[in-house]
């Protein structure tokens, strides 16, 4: 069965709810809004690139992660943003499962081995 990034994306949110991590979906991109007398304009949230969770660490570090499907493809621009926040001091990376923010998590000190 292959999961929707939608899917991934609430159940990574369901787990740092559980482990006390503040954490949110963020959604980016252009919207249509109008702008009365039917006129139309985009008003674009985020920048290109943002990853889909963001969230703040125990510590107070910036969190960051990128959702994706077993099949999905990271642009340069989230690869770009993942490496900004890394050398930023904060902690991103890409997640296709549970099982990777865990990996992540334990490799950083966050969860006990």
């Amino acid at each position: 069965m292959v999961e929707k990034e939608s899917d991934i994306i609430k159940v990574i949110l369901e787990y740092l709810a559980y482990n006390h991590i503040f954490s949110w979906r963020n959604n980016t991109g252009a919207f249509p809004i109008e702008t009365g007398a039917g006129k139309r304009r985009y008003f674009r949230a985020g920048i290109p690139g943002m990853s889909d969770i963001l969230g703040v660490l125990p510590d107070g570090r910036m969190l960051a992660i990128e959702v994706k499907t077993a099949k999905g493809r990271v642009s340069p621009l989230q690869n770009a943003f993942i490496m900004i926040i890394n050398r930023c001091g904060g902690l991103a990376f890409v997640a296709r499962s549970i099982e990777d923010v865990e990996a992540e998590f334990r490799a950083w000190g966050y969860l006990k081995k």
